[in-house]
């Protein structure tokens, strides 16, 4: 079964980076809890004050859905204000079965 892959990569002022680890959480939660086809979440710190966020969704189509409700949670609403820059975005299929 392929799923599809959402590649996030992001800056975080050094200063907000303890506000944005802290909101994860519930930024996660609230994923859990209003997107459906959310599977999963890595976040992955890179030099330069870039952050990747690679999240796994069952398909393209609830990856679509949850970029239409943008930050329409708390939890998602405090993670998405302590990003500084989107640097890119990206998204592909897993070729792993």
């Amino acid at each position: 079964m392929t799923a599809t892959v959402e590649l996030t990569r992001f800056r975080v002022r050094p200063e907000d980076v303890e506000r944005f680890l802290a909101a994860r959480p519930g930024m996660l939660a609230d994923f859990r809890a209003d997107r459906d086809g959310f599977i999963d979440a890595q976040l992955i710190r890179l030099p330069d004050d870039q952050w990747l966020d690679v999240v796994t969704w069952r398909s393209a189509a609830d990856f679509a859905a949850s970029r239409e409700k943008g930050a329409n949670r708390p939890g998602i609403a405090a993670f998405f204000s302590a990003i500084d820059e989107l640097v890119s975005a990206e998204e592909g299929t897993t070729a792993d079965r």
